[in-house]
């Protein structure tokens, strides 16, 4: 079916009207027997057709709002013959709703742009584990949209978003006061789609949030960690502490080698995950951003699958930690200078996908000339 535009409809319903208000005019000027018998010739012309019945061709916008403002002049259900008198009253009472909805159209501060709209509304649908605060992070540092999280919340769609969780709980003044100059460090298993336990350890700086190494293996040892570290541990980082907690794993002599490195060891007490809580957050994450999504087939597939989150993570995860920020502090897009609620002009929004669909990145590319 074909939809007129709605700017031609507005323009011939205006100059309808202000012909039939021309004519009106031109009628009050004549004496009132030519009008009386202009009227009386006019219904005796009208009455040849209704004799014939011959349907009347359907009334426009233009000649229902006539029509209707006419009828408070005189007494207009004699001389209605194309209409029922309870069509002209629906028109009546139509007229009004639209001259009321214009009348209370709301005032105030503008809203966000329809293609602002959509794009929170897409990024919300592609990305099933964001909330309006990783939306809104997302906006302002990447394309330079500086919206709340609030406004974000109003143009999702109603059943998408993360469920509200509990607050974080408070930071030790310690990690608080030393967060720049410490390591994080701890293990987790994946299971592969044979079954097999893959174990993944994973060092953290604590102070940038950045993922520092990643590694897999089947069998960890003492050895093995030892080697992780030396990978990551090169002594021109300013790295003086390290939390891990009292896993066999890490033996007297692994810890009296990072000694060795310079690294203070803080272990954690017995059973307080929370003393460790930054990695524990980060071993969350990793599970619902990324393992939640996708099955290992074994040890290299689960290796390339971290490398391309850890990589997501430390580049093109906000985080609201740091400010919020991104891990990574040489990413171009830090340099995009907020713009209001508007994309910038002669720009668009490019979009990266990660593991095949869970997760997007947002930035702005230059339209083409």
């Amino acid at each position: 079916m074909r939809t007129v535009p709605v700017l031609p409809r507005v323009v011939s319903l205006v100059f309808s009207l202000v012909r039939d208000a021309i004519r009106f005019i031109l009628l009050g000027t004549g004496s009132s027997a030519a009008i009386r018998a202009e009227n009386l010739f006019l219904r005796k012309q009208l009455a040849l057709y209704l004799e014939r019945e011959t349907k009347p061709r359907r009334a426009n916008d233009a000649t229902r709002l006539t029509l209707a403002l006419l009828s408070k002049l005189f007494s207009w259900k004699e001389a209605l013959v194309i209409v029922k008198p309870e069509t002209l009253i629906r028109w009546h009472r139509k007229g009004f709703q639209l001259f009321w909805r214009w009348k209370s159209k709301p005032r105030g501060r503008p809203r966000v742009p329809a293609n602002v709209r959509e794009l929170i509304s897409e990024m919300a649908r592609s990305n099933p584990t964001w909330g309006e605060e990783r939306i809104a992070t997302e906006l302002l540092l990447k394309l330079g949209i500086r919206l709340s999280p609030r406004t974000v919340r109003r143009y999702m769609p109603l059943d998408i978003g993360p469920s509200k969780r509990a607050p974080s709980q408070r930071w030790m003044t310690f990690v608080r006061n030393h967060a720049q100059a410490i390591l994080a460090c701890d293990f987790f298993i994946v299971v592969t789609a044979h079954f097999r336990v893959l174990y993944v350890f994973v060092i953290m700086e604590v102070g940038t949030r950045r993922i520092a190494h990643f590694n897999v293996t089947d069998h960890p040892t003492a050895a093995w960690t030892l080697q992780q570290f030396r990978e990551v541990i090169t002594g021109e980082q300013a790295q003086h502490f390290l939390i891990h907690d009292r896993d066999s794993i890490y033996s007297s002599g692994l810890d009296s080698t990072l000694k060795g490195m310079e690294l203070r060891i803080l272990k954690t007490p017995f059973r307080a995950p929370q003393a460790n809580a930054f990695c524990e957050r980060l071993i969350g994450t990793v599970r619902r951003e990324c393992l939640d999504f996708l099955i290992p087939l074994s040890d290299r597939h689960l290796r390339s699958i971290l490398q391309e989150w850890v990589t997501h993570y430390n580049r093109g995860r906000p985080h609201s930690s740091l400010g919020p920020g991104i891990p990574d502090r040489g990413a171009t897009y830090q340099q995009i200078e907020t713009c209001g609620h508007h994309i910038p002009i002669y720009h668009q929004v490019a979009t990266k996908t990660i593991l095949g669909g869970p997760h997007h990145e947002y930035r702005l590319e230059r339209c083409a000339a």
